[in-house]
């Protein structure tokens, strides 16, 4: 896999921000009243992250979506008035902003409307940057780990007597939802509920390079968990994607802190680039000089001890969370949130992300049947899969019995599965076996040429191409047997075969005995 690496000069990074045929306007229109936001494909866990903040910041809210999601329920009992379809009636008279994601395009029905009516378009970026404004922003990028680090980030605040507000693009059990102003109540842009020695209110929100709309936001402190090329279908190329997180360090407030990962090569150059213009660049990791050294791991099935080296000293962290990966993703939550709230206690800071159980569709285990024990993941990146597979393997390793660690995989996009069609091939042999389903189309149109043997061509005999999605549960039957344990990737709806996997297994079960 390439690694974004060096200090050659970048070209200009790309964003969905700038105005073009579906957003017309960069951002939040401070120069006008907003109390009524419509948002376009809202069930999305993204855009219902904008639309559960907007809510609790009192403005009225409509939205739409192809069809029903889990998001969709939540919102609509907090006020929400929702369409399933798109359909410009559903933009109220006196509406005051669309809000848009990147899957958005030109022709969709209550675009048009709002061009026609000179009502603002802006990214979903730009809206979560204005519901914000006002609170220090603890903002998470990079190519993998996101999720996970902003749940992180946001329990270590509470532990140390805070209550951010935050957003993200997944359900988070720990947080109740994935978007709001604080643990309990509405708060509303700008306030919160910082304690009586005027610390700070503080936001933590999820940046997403994939598009570039990260640099909507203008952070006290970011953490970048990694970089490596992915999202090349909107970015080009490797180097118009490291430009992109070249420009969003510039728009770290002063005085703020950007905070890197010393063990990727990537983020750790870009963290050198910074330096040498000036920024305040704290690293984590394994490397030796680390800021935030890990100094020891212990690893088991329920979480991972460790111990850190830190500004303050030694500090020892029990994580409910396991994997080495998740051990990365705590050193930056904790860097983060300590240089964005100096006067925090570390051990409280520790203590607060101890209770972080994970994100969603993150190492889920969906149940155990027959002794197959199935997990769900969202991982859709070579590295994504590498360290999860990585994950069970350790699982494996240590428990009584046998068992093997077997996969089903479902590309996301045709273009990521083109760029990194070898990757995965690596990746997923990392497994006793694995199965690669069609490619899950997302925002693309369907590409012929690229389909699960585009993959499977590369790799070895125990990686099997599936030609429907409906073979899943035939292969997996004949496969699994106790001991093994399932891991169901992608970030498509294979998460919706999970439950029809688990069923099947326990059927098989019960006709055994």
């Amino acid at each position: 896999m390439t690694s974004v690496t060096g200090s050659a000069p970048q070209p200009s990074p790309r964003t969905i921000l700038r105005p073009g045929d579906v957003v017309t306007r960069s951002d939040w229109p401070a120069d006008r009243p907003v109390r009524s936001v419509h948002v376009v494909r809202i069930g999305g866990a993204g855009m219902s992250a904008v639309a559960r903040l907007a809510l609790e910041a009192g403005l009225a809210v409509s939205g739409s979506d192809s069809q029903d999601g889990q998001f969709i329920a939540p919102l609509r009992e907090a006020g929400a008035r929702i369409g399933i379809g798109f359909d410009a009636a559903l933009l109220a008279d006196d509406l005051d902003l669309v809000i848009v994601s990147t899957a958005v395009r030109a022709d969709n029905p209550e675009v048009r409307a709002a061009h026609e009516r000179g009502i603002p378009v802006i990214h979903r970026a730009a809206g979560l940057a204005g519901l914000l404004a006002g609170r220090e922003l603890v903002a998470v990028a990079g190519t993998h780990g996101k999720t996970t680090t902003t749940g992180m980030a946001v329990t270590a605040l509470r532990g140390a007597g805070l209550d951010p507000a935050w957003a993200l693009g997944a359900a988070v059990p720990d947080l109740g939802r994935n978007a709001g102003f604080g643990a309990d109540s509405a708060t509303g842009p700008g306030a919160g509920s910082a304690p009586a020695d005027a610390t700070p209110a503080v936001a933590v929100v999820e940046a997403d390079e994939s598009d570039g709309s990260f640099l909507a936001f203008a952070p006290r402190s970011l953490v970048v968990t990694n970089l490596e090329p992915d999202h090349l279908d909107f970015h080009g190329d490797a180097a118009t994607l490291t430009a992109a997180f070249d420009a969003l360090t510039d728009q770290i407030l002063p005085g703020g802190t950007l905070v890197v990962c010393a063990d990727d090569p990537g983020a750790a150059a870009l963290g050198e680039r910074a330096a040498a213009r000036g920024a305040t660049v704290l690293r984590y990791g394994t490397a030796e000089g680390a800021d935030w050294h890990l100094r020891a791991e212990r690893s088991g099935t329920r979480g991972a001890g460790i111990e850190i080296d830190t500004p303050q000293g030694l500090l020892s962290v029990e994580l409910s969370v396991t994997g080495h990966h998740n051990v990365l993703n705590a050193l930056g939550a904790l860097a983060a949130t300590a240089a964005a709230v100096p006067g925090a206690d570390h051990a409280a800071l520790a203590a607060g992300l101890s209770t972080f159980t994970g994100a969603s569709r993150r190492f889920d285990v969906a149940g155990t049947a027959g002794g197959v024990t199935v997990v769900d993941d969202y991982a859709h990146h070579p590295r994504e899969v590498a360290a999860t597979l990585a994950a069970a393997r350790g699982i494996v390793s240590a428990q009584a019995e046998p068992g093997r660690v077997l996969a089903v995989f479902q590309p996301h996009l045709f273009s990521r599965t083109r760029d990194f069609a070898g990757d995965f091939a690596a990746a997923l042999e990392a497994a006793d076996r694995a199965w690669v389903m069609p490619v899950y189309a997302a925002r693309e149109d369907p590409d012929p040429s690229t389909t699960a043997r585009t993959i499977t061509d590369l790799a070895g005999g125990t990686v099997t191409p599936l030609d429907a999605d409906d073979e899943v549960l035939g292969q997996v039957l004949a496969e699994a047997r106790t001991g093994d344990l399932l891991l169901m990737l992608g970030a498509g709806d294979v998460v919706e075969t999970t439950p029809d996997v688990l069923e099947a297994l326990r059927t098989a079960d019960r006709g055994r005995a």
